[in-house]
């Protein structure tokens, strides 16, 4: 969520800054300061009926001590009609509140300088790429052939179970997943993160701290009966951690990092792109999550970008680094590198990971700040990143790695793994 001060200081750079992400946010913008208007005025009406209020029953006090009965009778009468007309100015600036923060939270985050204008992923640009794209033994299979060749991943039982998007991973396939989660958490560990355990149902406070609610897409599953959500990553429930925190600025960079399942409605998702694991409803990720100082956040963003590259050159997967138009940009934030590996049976780029800087934009939800010696409290910034996504680095390990006989394992995965290929 924007702060309403910057809002009212540079509303007209705020609204060029929100084209590049192809909204013509005039409109909005007049609204909340319409509705800030309002608040204000309502806010100085209460408080001056209070204050008459106030002074009133002073005068009433010193009538009644002075034996003027009448006069303090008459004085009670108005005070009355000012305690009625404060409970309506209440009521009504309670609503201009509720009003203006509904409008607030339908604003997306201004885009960062660097963000180029566009409409959607086409408009995307190329920032880094490495690896190369492997030459396939003739007959190769995409990966959902070779899971279901080679006894890895069942995704029929999985419709039995719950439904389609839910995976049942078997064997090899279920070790493989679990060494990627543990080389994941290694590698993040020894980078700094501090391994935490989140739960996996969040409340309404939490999603709206980090921006998942107003849910506009209806993407999060409900647990209506207690008013929680599966979470659709471990952002959620790990930046929350932070919330109505002040910290000190000695404690900055905060640097956490989880493993989770995460579920997602993935509502609208239809096609030959979604098979496989290139779309599920519940998935594995490992997360990272970092806490800044507003001057170190896009630093910090490079060493983000640094260690998910890392991880790919490690898996010796061919990837590249896009920086998202702001029409691809989502709606928590500033600037979003996404990294994607190449899948080469399906002769495609899958993604894996976005890296993301939210700037100031979670931390005033979550009235997350810090303070430098005995200064005013400041906003935060707050960064994640997938550390990473599981499904589609599984897919490109199967379909990459695949020979003529079978499946080889990446080398750094073999000490998770046991075992160095998987054959028929």
């Amino acid at each position: 969520m924007l702060p309403l001060q910057l809002l009212r200081d540079e509303s007209e750079r705020i609204a060029q800054a929100l084209a590049k992400r192809g909204l013509d946010a005039g409109p909005m913008l007049g609204e909340i300061l319409e509705l800030d208007r309002e608040r204000r005025k309502l806010q100085a009406e209460l408080d001056e009926t209070l204050a008459e209020a106030n002074r009133k029953s002073k005068e009433i006090g010193e009538l009644f001590k002075t034996g003027k009965a009448a006069q303090a009778q008459e004085l009670k009468e108005e005070s009355g009609r000012l305690k009625e007309r404060s409970k309506t100015l209440g009521e009504a600036l309670n609503q201009a509140a509720e009003a203006l923060q509904e409008a607030l939270y339908q604003l997306p985050n201004v885009p960062h300088q660097s963000v180029p204008a566009g409409q959607d992923e086409t408009d995307n640009e190329v920032v880094g790429q490495g690896g190369t794209k492997p030459v396939l033994p003739e007959g190769a299979l995409p990966h959902w052939e070779l899971a279901g060749k080679h006894d890895l991943i069942d995704f029929e039982l999985g419709v039995k179970v719950t439904g389609a998007g839910f995976p049942v991973y078997k064997g090899k396939g279920a070790r493989l997943q679990r060494a990627l989660i543990q080389f994941f958490l290694d590698r993040n560990t020894a980078a700094g993160y501090t391994e935490v355990q989140v739960p996996h149902l969040v409340n309404a406070d939490s999603g709206y701290g980090t921006g998942q609610l107003p849910d506009k897409e209806g993407q999060m599953y409900e647990v209506q009966v207690d008013g929680l959500y599966l979470i659709p990553t471990a952002e959620v429930p790990v930046t929350n951690l932070f919330r109505d925190v002040i910290l000190s600025a000695d404690q900055l960079p905060v640097c956490y990092t989880a493993y989770s399942p995460c579920f997602r409605r993935e509502a609208g998702s239809y096609g030959a792109h979604v098979r496989g694991l290139n779309r599920l409803h519940q998935f594995d990720k490992v997360e990272i999550v970092r806490v800044e100082h507003p001057e170190a956040s896009y630093k910090a963003l490079e060493t983000m970008v640094a260690h998910v590259k890392g991880l790919l050159e490690a898996l010796q997967l061919p990837y590249r680094i896009l920086r998202l138009c702001g029409g691809d940009l989502g709606f928590t934030s500033a600037l979003t590198y996404d990294f994607e590996v190449w899948s080469a049976a399906q002769e495609r780029w899958l993604e894996v990971s976005s890296v993301s800087n939210f700037e100031a934009f979670q931390a005033n939800r979550l009235k997350l700040r810090y303070r430098e010696g005995n200064d005013k409290p400041q906003l935060a910034h707050t960064l994640n990143g997938s550390a990473l996504a599981l499904p589609r680095v599984l897919a490109g390990i199967l379909e990459n790695y695949q020979d003529e006989t079978g499946i080889r394992i990446p080398e750094v995965l073999v000490p998770y793994t046991g075992f160095d290929r998987i054959d028929s």
